[in-house]
C-alpha cells in the first residue's frame, strides 16, 4: 500500500559500482529506462560531480558491511538534481561479491506524505465533522470520535463492520448502494441525506448531510472511500419552520385577496368556505348568531341560535348534503360549542363533540358520519371588533393527516381575517337595507292629483345593492298652486338617504309657509350647512300657478329643467344656475316661464344625462330628441325617455319628474 501511495526507487550495484538492477519506480523518478541504466557505473550516472568523493566513501562503508541512511542529491536523466531520502544497505552482487542495494524516495514526496498524514490525523482527531475511512468492501477501517458520538457506537465497534450492521436505524441500505456507486464510478457524491435514529438519540429522527469521495492509487485502482457526515437536524428544522412561515404568509395574503371581494354577506361566507376547502380542510361550515343577523327581532335573541351562511363538504352523497345555507339550529347548552361562541376562543373538537350537535332523531345518519369518518375537527369563533359573530367549523377526514399546531395557527388566522370581512358585509347589508327602506319610504309615495297638471316621476338607483340621495316631491301650496322639487344629495348609502330625508322634510315644512323659490333655496342651504361642512346637495324648486299657467323656478347648482311645447320646440332654462346647497353662498335667483296647454316641464338629476361615454351637453341633446314627440301618455313618455338615455344599468342614481300642462273641462 505504501509503495502505491509513495513511489520508492530501488536499484542494486555490484562490487564495481555498476548498476545490475533498476526498478520501474527508479525509472519514473530519475528518468532512466532499465536498458539505459543497467551495466553502467552508478556514480557518473547518478551522482552530481560535487558529491562524488562523498559517494565513494559511502560505497566503501557499505561494502564493508554498514547501512547508511541520509538525504542525498541524485541526478535526473535531464541533468537536474533531486533530493532523496536514501537507504543504502549491503547486498551481495550476482557473483557473491560485496555490493549495495539502494532504496530512495523523493524528499518532497516524503514531506508531502508526512504533512498529509499529519493533516489527516489532525482532521480525524479534532474535526467536529463525522469522518470515516471505508475499504472496498465498505467496512469501516477508521472513524473519528465525532462520528462515534453521532452514531452512539464506539469507534472500536465500527471497525471491520458495515453501516447496516452498526446503525440499522437509518437508511443504511440506500447509503451503501450510493457508496458502491462512488467506488464503481470514481466520482464523489456531496450532500446525500441520511435520516433516522441512532443509539445516540433513539427517541428522535435526525438528518445528516453525507458526502463520499473515492480513494484510489496511482493506477486508479479503488482503495476505498472517505465519508464525511454533518448533523443538520437543527438547521433543517429551522429551514422547515421558515418555509412553513413563508407558506403561511402566502396563504394569508391569498386569503386577503380571495375573501371579501364583495360586500354581500352570503358571498363572503362562500368565499371563506372555498378558501378553506380543500386547501386547509376537507369541510368548512360558516355559521352566524341570529342575534347578530337580526338584532331587532325578538325571536333572534334566543340563546345560542346559529344560522348557517355557507358550508362545503367533500362528498355530495354523504349525509352532510342536508346541511345547507339558511338553516338554523340551537347550540347544545353547556357544550363546547356554546363555550367557544361565548368565550371567543378556538378549540379542537373530539369525534364525540361533532355528533352531539345533532340532537334530532332524524339526524342519526349525520351523527354516524361524523363519528366514523372525521379524523380531526376545529371550532373557531368569528370575532370582529371585539364581538363574537358566530363560528366556523373545519374538519379533516380520517384518510388525511390530522390538524397539527401549524395548521391550527393558520386556520385561526384565516378565520380571524375573514371575520372582519364578514362583519363588514354584515354592517353593509344592514345599512343598505335600512337605506333602501328609507329611500322607498321617501320616493315611492303616489303623486297627488293637481289641478292643471298631469304628473309622473321615476327613481332608479344605480345599483340594487345601494341607494343614493336623489329624490323628487310634489307639494300642494296655498292658493291652488303646486310646488315641484327635485334634488341630489352627494354620496351614497344610508347617510345620503338620511340627508335626503331631512331635506325633503324641510322643503315640505317651509312650503306650508308659502316660502318663495329663491328664499326656499336659501333656507335649504342653511339646513345643509347645519348638517356638516362636508355635506352638499343640488336642487330645483318650481312653483306652478294654474291661474296664469306660469312657473317660477329657482336652481341650486342643479342641471337646468327642460321645456317642451307641442310644436316640438325643446329648450333648457338659462336662468341663474345658483350654487349647490351647503356652500353658504346664498346665490339664488328665479326664472319665470309660461307653457301652453300640452307643454311639458321636465326636472331630472344629472344621472339621466351624464355618463362615462358622454358629457352633459351630449346628454342634454339626447334628452331633447327624446322629448320631441309629446303625443303619448305621460307615463309612456317617461319610460321611453329613460330607455333611450339609459342604454344599460344606470351608472348613477336617476330621478325624473314630468309635469304636463292640462286644462280640464
Amino acid at each position: 500500500m505504501l509503495r502505491e501511495l509513495l513511489p520508492i526507487a530501488l536499484w542494486r550495484e555490484d562490487a564495481e559500482g555498476r548498476i545490475v538492477e533498476w526498478s520501474l519506480a527508479a525509472q519514473d523518478l530519475l528518468g532512466h529506462r532499465p536498458e539505459h541504466a543497467l551495466g553502467r557505473l552508478a556514480t557518473p550516472l547518478l551522482v552530481p560531480d560535487a558529491n562524488r568523493e562523498l559517494a565513494d566513501k559511502l560505497t566503501e562503508r557499505v561494502q564493508s558491511g554498514e547501512t547508511m541512511v541520509g538525504t542525498l542529491p541524485v541526478r535526473h536523466r535531464d541533468g537536474h538534481t533531486i533530493a532523496m531520502e536514501m537507504w543504502i544497505v549491503p547486498a551481495a552482487d550476482p557473483q557473491g561479491r560485496p555490493g549495495a542495494m539502494l532504496i530512495a524516495v523523493e524528499t518532497s514526496e516524503v514531506l508531502r506524505m508526512r504533512e498529509n498524514l499529519a493533516a489527516m490525523e489532525s482532521l480525524f482527531t479534532q474535526s467536529p465533522i463525522g469522518l470515516a475511512l471505508l475499504g472496498p468492501d465498505l467496512r469501516f477501517l477508521r472513524i473519528n470520535d465525532a462520528l462515534a458520538r453521532m452514531n452512539g457506537v464506539s469507534a472500536a465497534a465500527h471497525v471491520g463492520r458495515r453501516l447496516t450492521e452498526v446503525v440499522p436505524g437509518v437508511n443504511a441500505t440506500a447509503l451503501e448502494s450510493l457508496m458502491r456507486q462512488v467506488l464503481d464510478s470514481g466520482t464523489a457524491v456531496v450532500d446525500a441525506r441520511r435520516v433516522g435514529r441512532t443509539p445516540a438519540d433513539p427517541g428522535r429522527d435526525h438528518i445528516w448531510s453525507c458526502s463520499y469521495a473515492p480513494l484510489s492509487d496511482r493506477a486508479e485502482e479503488p482503495l476505498g472511500l472517505i465519508a464525511s457526515l454533518v448533523d443538520i437536524t437543527e438547521s433543517q428544522e429551522a429551514h422547515i419552520e421558515v418555509e412553513r412561515a413563508r407558506h403561511r404568509f402566502a396563504l394569508l395574503a391569498e386569503a386577503g385577496a380571495r375573501i371579501g371581494t364583495t360586500l354581500d354577506l352570503g358571498e363572503t361566507a362562500e368565499e371563506v368556505v372555498r378558501f378553506l376547502v380543500p386547501q386547509l380542510a376537507d369541510s368548512a361550515d360558516v355559521q352566524m348568531l341570529e342575534s347578530v343577523l337580526e338584532p331587532d327581532d325578538p325571536a333572534a335573541s334566543t340563546r345560542g341560535v346559529l344560522r348557517r351562511l355557507a358550508a362545503g363538504f367533500p362528498d355530495p352523497t354523504a349525509p352532510t348534503s342536508v346541511l345547507a345555507a339558511g338553516q338554523t339550529f340551537q347550540l347544545p347548552l353547556d357544550s363546547v360549542y356554546e363555550r367557544v361562541v361565548a368565550g371567543g376562543r378556538p378549540t379542537n373538537l373530539y369525534t364525540t363533540d361533532l355528533p352531539a350537535l345533532f340532537t334530532d332523531p332524524r339526524t342519526e345518519a349525520l351523527r354516524t358520519y361524523f363519528a366514523t369518518r372525521i379524523g380531526s375537527a376545529r371550532l373557531v369563533p368569528l370575532v370582529a371588533r371585539g364581538k363574537v359573530l358566530g363560528a366556523v367549523t373545519v374538519t379533516r377526514l380520517r384518510t388525511r393527516e390530522p390538524f397539527d399546531a401549524q395548521d391550527c395557527v393558520l386556520i385561526d388566522e384565516v378565520v380571524a381575517r375573514a371575520a372582519l370581512n364578514i362583519d363588514n358585509a354584515r354592517l353593509y347589508t344592514t345599512q343598505r337595507e335600512a337605506a333602501i327602506t328609507l329611500q322607498r319610504s321617501l320616493t315611492n309615495s303616489a303623486l297627488p292629483a293637481v289641478t292643471g297638471l298631469e304628473l309622473t316621476g321615476r327613481y332608479l338607483p344605480a345599483s340594487a345593492h345601494d341607494v343614493g340621495g336623489d329624490w323628487f316631491d310634489v307639494i300642494a301650496l296655498p292658493g291652488g298652486r303646486t310646488g315641484l322639487v327635485i334634488g341630489d344629495v352627494m354620496g351614497h348609502g344610508i347617510h345620503a338617504a338620511a340627508v335626503m330625508g331631512q331635506l325633503r322634510t324641510a322643503v315640505r315644512t317651509l312650503a306650508r309657509h308659502d316660502i318663495p323659490p329663491a328664499r326656499m333655496l336659501s333656507s335649504l342651504d342653511a339646513v345643509v350647512a347645519d348638517l356638516g361642512e362636508d355635506e352638499m346637495a343640488t336642487c330645483v324648486y318650481a312653483v306652478h300657478d294654474p291661474a296664469t299657467g306660469s312657473w317660477v323656478i329657482a336652481r341650486a347648482g342643479h342641471p337646468p329643467p327642460a321645456l317642451a311645447t307641442p310644436d316640438g320646440t325643446i329648450t333648457f332654462l338659462e336662468g341663474p344656475p345658483g350654487t349647490p346647497l351647503g356652500t353658504g353662498a346664498h346665490d339664488f335667483g328665479t326664472e319665470e316661464v309660461t307653457l301652453p296647454e300640452g307643454g311639458l316641464l321636465v326636472l331630472y338629476t344629472d344621472g339621466l344625462i351624464e355618463a362615462r361615454d358622454r358629457d352633459l351637453d351630449q346628454g342634454m341633446s339626447q334628452l331633447a330628441r327624446a322629448l320631441r314627440d309629446l303625443d303619448r301618455p305621460l307615463d309612456t313618455l317617461c319610460d321611453e325617455v329613460l330607455a333611450r338615455l339609459l342604454s344599460g344599468p344606470a351608472q348613477d342614481d336617476v330621478a325624473i319628474l314630468m309635469a304636463r300642462m292640462w286644462t280640464t273641462d
